[in-house]
């Protein structure tokens, strides 16, 4: 049974994991990537709704994983491949939700789900299997409201890495990336890599005098679960960060991080953007990219004209914003070496068309530097 924080009942099949899960009900629409999805931490504390009618037709393996394991806190689709088939695959989806403990229903009406939660908004929700589907329904409705909601929550405590770890740059070195992990993406990493970067990947407890002691050349601030606005140390040290003149780059939660960072405050969304065909305009080209998103909040911030910082680090701008409600997906500050999307360019799962962003990122890197090694020679 899926229970939804108004009242609303959905019964289904067990799938996956037997037992009981609680988490805020989201909808994700790809058509594929199910195991990128799985295995993102943004998911951390969410219940995932394939809004895809049929999953797990190409099974699942390990070069597929975006991290350790499992984020999800629930799975819901409409119908399970029966069969896995793809020469990629070395085992079933289901093999993994029942290994990674995730509980899960199908059988239901996911179209009709997702409309409820377009006009309601994303809510909690709470599976119920096994032993625990013999609950009565107030009993499970009592569950469902006693969980957590997003708002308010700190959840990068939960999913960053606990000891720092680093990858070696691709090719020519041109410098060392201090990546804060909030939750990031096995993918993301080695896109820095092969950008000429040594990777240095860090703890979210982290300071910024023990960032700045490892002399990186920039700062890059992954991708999420939680609320922006429980991450005032994250925002301390961004601060700290920029005003020492490293370059910043920022994705999904850490685009919000740098628009708290500027002094603009964050909202939650109804129901938040999650998928990988997400239609994004760039003002500066003038191109629209098909993008992979994952967020329940954004940046309040208008998306025409130059804004002045509100905490000293002077003209900012929205570079990007969403097609479909018009939502801030990417800032650009115009007087420091800062910027950052909505967005997950790293692609996986998803399009390409926002990948160049890593090379923007190692282009400002480099003249940077450059700069700076100007005004030494001065």
């Amino acid at each position: 049974m899926l229970v939804l924080e108004d009242g609303r009942r959905y019964e289904g099949r067990a799938y996956g994991s037997v037992g009981q899960t609680l988490g805020e009900i989201v909808f994700a629409t790809g058509m594929t990537g199910y195991q990128e999805t799985l295995t993102d931490p943004s998911y951390a504390g969410q219940v995932v709704l394939m809004t895809a009618p049929h999953i797990g037709n190409t099974g699942a393996n390990d070069e597929d994983m975006e991290s350790r394991r499992i984020w999800v806190s629930g799975f819901v689709v409409r119908e399970p491949a029966r069969i896995a088939s793809n020469f990629r695959s070395t085992r079933s989806l289901d093999d993994d939700l029942e290994n990674g403990g995730v509980v899960g229903i199908s059988g239901i009406d996911t179209r009709a789900i997702t409309r409820h939660i377009r006009s309601a908004g994303a809510m909690r929700s709470g599976i119920f299997s096994g032993d625990r589907f013999t609950l009565s329904d107030g009993e499970q409705l009592e569950l469902v409201r006693s969980g957590a909601g997003m708002r308010g929550r700190n959840l990068s405590d939960e999913v960053s890495t606990v000891e720092p770890f680093s990858i070696p740059a691709q090719g020519e070195r041109i410098g060392s990336v201090a990546v804060l992990d909030l939750g990031v993406k096995t993918s993301t990493l080695n896109h820095l890599a092969a950008r000429g970067f040594e990777v240095l990947v860090l703890p979210q407890s982290v300071t910024a005098e023990h960032v700045l002691s490892l002399n990186p050349s920039a700062l890059f601030f992954s991708n999420g679960p939680g609320d922006p606005a429980a991450s005032d140390l994250h925002v301390d040290l961004l601060q700290a960060v920029l005003r020492a003149g490293l370059p910043y780059f920022g994705i999904c939660f850490g685009n919000q991080l740098l628009g708290r960072a500027l002094g603009f405050r964050t909202y939650k969304l109804p129901f938040g953007h999650r998928g990988i065909n997400q239609p994004v305009l760039d003002k500066t080209t003038g191109r629209v990219e098909i993008t992979s998103q994952n967020h329940g909040f954004a940046v309040d911030m208008p998306i025409e004209g130059v804004h002045e910082s509100r905490t000293g680090f002077g003209r900012v701008e929205v570079s990007h914003y969403s097609l479909n409600d018009q939502v801030v997906e990417g800032i650009r500050c115009l007087d420091i070496p800062a910027f950052s999307v909505q967005y997950h360019p790293e692609s996986a799962a998803g399009p390409h068309d926002a990948e160049y962003l890593f090379d923007r990122f190692r282009d400002v890197v480099v003249a940077n530097r450059a700069a700076a090694g100007a005004g030494d020679a001065k």
